[in-house]
């Protein structure tokens, strides 16, 4: 399914019971919905436990369209798109889960007022992979990695032969945060932050949770930035968080 947001035709898919709680689920960079979520088992834990699952493919990924101009990828543009896809699904609230991009969206989403009830932000420090885009987005164009983290992400996303790496090379020089811990401690909505404990790219996580006063950390014992995303202990965290009473 596919709907339009201010000229992006971006894709989403819905899964679960009509009438259960929704939460949007929002992957990482290189990734797509199914890779992030259906693949690790997430989509089958959130509608076994009876959530509405959305799931969106971002701008630049799996079904959606792919610009190539990074300011088509600021994060204020990113997090709209998730606020006109509860619009055109007529949901007034929804719970929020992101990865690493997509953790960064939802606190754009956070700080631009979207309708969200509870926010999951997996695989997410104060700055994150954003040091590197540089590096990052001459990787995705061809050239030679100059860092272990370019290196993994264009290796990451040059395995997909659905990626247009151009537009991945948008995205990463378009998304870069400009954090503004005055408007971080504004936050009132309940914030789970999970991350590995051998995360090497999530970046400062501590200065994070300390930005957002509702925010609590989980830590998964002896998970890195991409193995961190299919372990049963961030799916049960997510779970318990989500179904606590506000």
């Amino acid at each position: 399914m596919d709907f339009d947001s201010d000229g992006v035709r971006l894709h989403y898919e819905l899964h679960g019971p009509d009438a259960g709680a929704p939460v949007v689920l929002v992957h990482g960079f290189a990734s797509d919905y199914r890779l992030n979520w259906v693949g690790t088992r997430w989509q089958e834990a959130l509608t076994t436990a009876g959530y509405r699952v959305i799931g969106l493919d971002c701008r630049g990924h799996g079904e959606s369209d792919k610009p190539h101009d990074p300011a088509a990828y600021a994060l204020d543009l990113m997090a709209a798109d998730v606020r006109r896809l509860l619009d055109h699904l007529h949901i007034e609230q929804a719970n929020y889960i992101g990865y690493s991009m997509g953790a960064r969206i939802g606190v754009q989403a956070m700080l631009d007022d979207v309708a969200l009830r509870r926010v999951v932000l997996g695989g997410i420090g104060w700055v994150g992979a954003f040091h590197a885009a540089e590096q990052i987005a001459r990787a995705m164009r061809g050239e030679p990695a100059t860092s272990a983290v370019a290196k993994m992400f264009y290796d990451f996303a040059a395995a997909r032969p659905s990626n247009d790496l151009e537009a991945l090379a948008a995205c990463i020089l378009g998304t870069q945060p400009v954090v503004d811990a005055s408007r971080m401690a504004s936050i009132s909505i309940p914030v789970l932050v999970v991350v590995g404990d051998q995360d090497d790219i999530a970046g400062d996580v501590d200065r994070l949770v300390a930005s957002i006063p509702t925010a609590n950390v989980v830590r998964l014992a002896g998970r890195n930035h991409m193995s961190a995303v299919p372990a049963r202990e961030f799916k049960q965290a997510a779970l318990e968080f989500l179904a606590a009473e506000d």
